[in-house]
């Protein structure tokens, strides 16, 4: 990542009322300069942009050097359409804010617009690039003016500087280019990525939470298949419908409906005498007999001291306990 101190050259005189950029040249130099204070920033936090109207009375020092948002916006919001073009002083104030800029590791780059026609002589512009060239500052110029002599004027003067290759002149189309993406929420030029996952993160910006965010929705995906693949598994494992174990209910359910009302109601009272049937048979096994009482009874007599079972009172007390036992079930058959 680039450490870098920008200036951004913001041509606001009466030239950029032309409506040849939506809403007109001056506006989408605004749009362009938002964009860019965005981009600049966000790939280096250490980066610092400045502010300057070229057009006036004289240049005026909108933004000095800063990352700070707040301060940007306040800046521009001073911004109006007014005078003429200062080309070459606007560029020589940009090389004095650069040179006392507080960072001097950050490299030095002048951004300028130009929407109306550059009078300077070609000489002056010569004579201005070989001192940038040598204090070291790059130049972008965006040209959305579109008039032939700023054509040549502005090629000479970049190339006079570009020793390095780090400037460039940027045309009209370019920065519509750039203003369209920049609205629809992408980047342009050095701010392309490929945003694979949807997370809107650059992963040249910020590689490590991109991995980490990659890594994640790499779990969550390999998560989501192994429960779509036990949820097959145990749909697979049950038995469809027709197939293996069937439910008596919903198959009577079935044969009652396609009878009538009368059959209906003799297979309803079929049904019910055979549930007591079955009540009564479970009962029945579960109730201790006659025989098996006496054996408990003799047993726990047998068990308390000084008690004799031998005794003929106590057999005969015994006996007339069973014989009651056998009169009472025989009762309960008929």
């Amino acid at each position: 990542m680039v450490l870098e101190a920008t200036v951004l050259i913001v041509d606001n005189s009466e030239w950029n009322r032309n409506g040849d950029f939506t809403p007109n040249r001056f506006q989408a130099q605004i749009d362009a300069i938002h964009y860019l204070f965005k981009l600049k920033t966000q790939n280096n936090p250490e980066n610092t942009v400045s502010v300057l109207s070229s057009a006036g009375d004289s240049p005026h020092v909108l933004v000095t050097l800063t990352n700070d948002s707040g301060i940007f916006l306040k800046g521009i919001h001073e911004l109006k359409i007014e005078g003429k073009n200062n080309f070459i002083t606007s560029i020589q104030i940009a090389q004095l804010i650069l040179k006392h800029r507080a960072n001097k590791n950050q490299r030095q780059r002048i951004m300028i617009f130009t929407g109306s026609p550059v009078t300077e002589d070609e000489k002056i512009l010569t004579k201005l690039a070989k001192k940038l060239k040598k204090n070291n500052v790059s130049v972008d110029v965006i040209d959305i003016c579109e008039v032939p002599e700023n054509e040549y004027k502005l090629r000479e003067f970049v190339t006079t500087i570009d020793a390095t290759g780090g400037s460039n002149k940027l045309l009209s189309e370019s920065l519509r280019g750039m203003i369209m993406q920049s609205e629809s929420g992408g980047a342009g030029g050095e701010g392309n990525f490929d945003d694979e996952m949807g997370f809107g993160i650059d992963p040249n910006l910020d590689p490590e939470l991109a991995l980490a965010l990659r890594m994640s929705l790499e779990e969550e995906l390999a998560r989501q298949r192994a429960a779509e693949g036990s949820n097959a598994q145990q749909s697979s494992a049950q038995p469809h419908a027709g197939e293996g174990t069937s439910n008596p209910s919903n198959s009577n359910d079935v044969q009652m409906d396609e009878f009538d009302e009368e059959e209906q109601i003799r297979r309803a009272i079929e049904l019910s005498l055979m549930d007591n049937d079955n009540d009564n048979s479970q009962s029945k096994a579960q109730e201790p007999s006659a025989e098996n009482n006496q054996e408990i009874m003799s047993s726990l007599l047998g068990s308390l001291s000084g008690v004799d079972v031998d005794d003929p009172q106590l057999k005969k007390a015994l006996e007339d306990l069973k014989n009651n036992e056998d009169n009472k079930d025989d009762n309960n058959k008929q």
